[in-house]
């Protein structure tokens, strides 16, 4: 199972990293959230849990508990700017809907799964 980052990716954590003067990397998992029912959170680690599992890419780390490998298994993660607002942007294989505005997706994996979210 694998996650990958684009260059411009990478390039954001290692700035934010920096501009905070610490932290190990980015913290990706999901949380039950909007109309569709997922949405990613990110946030910076600044120690890795027992649970984590890192993905490494030009100097940057990306740390994801085993339980959300599955549902981000062989996804991109970019940064993108659009006009005055830049994020960082999924590109998910496991997603089955997304909703209009775009912040909360459906997952295609079952339902009994889900529950470790």
């Amino acid at each position: 199972m694998a996650i990958t980052l684009t260059e411009r990716a990478t390039k954001q954590i290692q700035l934010q990293l920096t501009k905070r003067g610490k932290g190990l990397g980015l913290r990706i998992s999901l949380k039950k959230s909007g109309c569709s029912g997922y949405a990613y959170s990110f946030d910076y680690a600044d120690e890795l849990q027992e649970d984590d599992c890192v993905f490494e890419f030009h100097n940057a780390k990306v740390l994801v508990k085993r339980d959300y490998l599955s549902y981000l298994d062989g996804s991109e993660l970019d940064f993108v700017k659009e006009g005055l607002n830049s994020t960082f942007k999924f590109s998910n294989p496991n997603i089955e809907n997304t909703c209009g505005c775009g912040e909360s997706f459906s997952l295609k994996t079952s339902e009994k799964s889900k529950e470790n979210i």
